[in-house]
């Protein structure tokens, strides 16, 4: 593939064309009606020349090699890096959002790196990361790329990971969902008040996302709430979403609580104490969920692994630093080291050793050196990041 050629899109999957003209996009339940050069809410998918584009595909707004507990993922692959990246734009319009200066972009075309899916297929391993990470913005809006990235991944062995709110219609989940072995959904609030005035999006199509991927796929699935003192918090909201959670996707899933910090268009709101993910997590281990996470704060005790049959420290963890390790690993299968009961996730015989690093990388520059090593040996090496 010319990345060149990538600069002013790629055709887009999932719409069709109303009987006066505009293109209605089908990717998620927003169903964008776009007369001739509109954009969709996302900014990134666009009527252009009577058909549907993607305009961000082959361009991201970075790529970086994290610890895999920062998606957070802590049962898939703990302690291994994933090489991360993503575009621009959002279909959702959190007033919270932590990275709006990516999501919210409407000038991202002069800031975008390129690369193609198949040099990030090979960055990713040549820099030892065992999965590639759909991230930063939702990948959903970028299906596309996404998919011909993960076909890439999956050549080398790479597995691939999606960070997504889950806000996306029933035709487009088999697809974008079949290609990706883990996946951490965003489940905001469990009001339909919250998903409609912060948000701008609704609760529903989520629900039905996560009881899809838990149900229809074999991608391993991890929840995340950011809890927000005031917006989504209260004891009985906690209540209803934990139990909602252990009878529709059952004990194993892990989820994390995660702090919020005031960003975007909630600059005036505190940021959660540590305290309140505390309760959070007692009310989810009461309801019988097994690995319930605390994040964005200081919290070994919250953030590590316990087994649900002993209560045995399986997993510590200080930040992305990996500690304890009392798990034992046998043709894939996890157990407690001490009293043998099966842990849910997807391990290997030991921990990785990533720990905390972040390591920013550019896949289009390791192929330009790649292409100049070919052509002069003696001038160029490759050293893998």
């Amino acid at each position: 593939m010319n990345t060149a050629n990538t600069l002013s899109g790629k055709a887009a999957r999932y719409w069709h064309r109303l009987e006066d003209g505009r293109l209605q996009c089908d990717l998620c339940p927003r169903f964008c009606k776009l007369h001739a050069g509109q954009r969709g809410l996302c900014f990134v998918r666009a009527n252009r020349d009577d058909e549907m584009l993607l305009t961000t595909y082959g361009r991201s707004s970075g790529f970086c090699v994290d610890p895999i507990e920062k998606k957070p993922l802590n049962h898939f692959l703990p302690g291994t890096p994933v090489l991360s990246f993503g575009t621009a734009g959002c279909n959702l319009a959190c007033k919270f959002c932590q990275n709006w200066d990516i999501t919210k972009s409407r000038e991202f075309d002069r800031l975008q790196a390129t690369a193609t899916p198949e040099d990030i297929a090979v960055a990713a391993a040549q820099s030892g990361s065992r999965s590639v990470a759909y991230t930063y913005n939702d990948p959903v809006i970028f299906l596309e790329y996404a998919l011909d990235t993960a076909a890439a991944c999956h050549e080398r062995d790479i597995k691939n990971v999606a960070v997504t709110a889950g806000y996306i219609t029933a035709d487009a989940r088999e697809e974008f969902f079949s290609c990706m072995d883990a996946v951490n959904i965003d489940l905001k609030a469990f009001s339909e008040r919250f998903y409609w005035k912060i948000c701008g999006g609704h609760l529903g199509p989520v629900l039905d996302t996560l009881q899809y991927v838990k149900t229809e796929t074999n991608a391993w699935l991890e929840l995340t709430t950011l809890l927000i003192s005031g917006q989504n918090d209260a004891d009985s909201e906690i209540d209803a979403m934990t139990r909602w959670i252990a009878d529709n996707l059952g004990p194993d899933v892990p989820l994390h609580f995660t702090a919020f910090h005031p960003s975007w268009k909630m600059m005036d709101t505190p940021s959660t104490p540590k305290s309140t993910l505390t309760r959070c997590r007692e009310i989810a281990l009461r309801n019988g969920l097994h690995y319930v996470y605390t994040g964005n704060v200081h919290d070994p005790a919250g953030a590590s692994t316990y087994c649900p049959g002993c209560g045995t420290l399986l997993i510590g963890r200080d930040g992305y630093h990996l500690g304890e390790w009392n798990l034992s690993v046998q043709a894939g299968q996890a157990a407690c080291g001490n009293c043998g009961e099966s842990i849910a996730g997807v391990f290997g015989p030991g921990p990785g050793h990533w720990g905390a690093k972040r390591r920013p990388l550019s896949p289009a520059s390791q192929r330009e050196q790649r292409a100049a090593s070919r052509k002069d040996p003696a001038k160029w090496s490759y050293t893998s990041p």
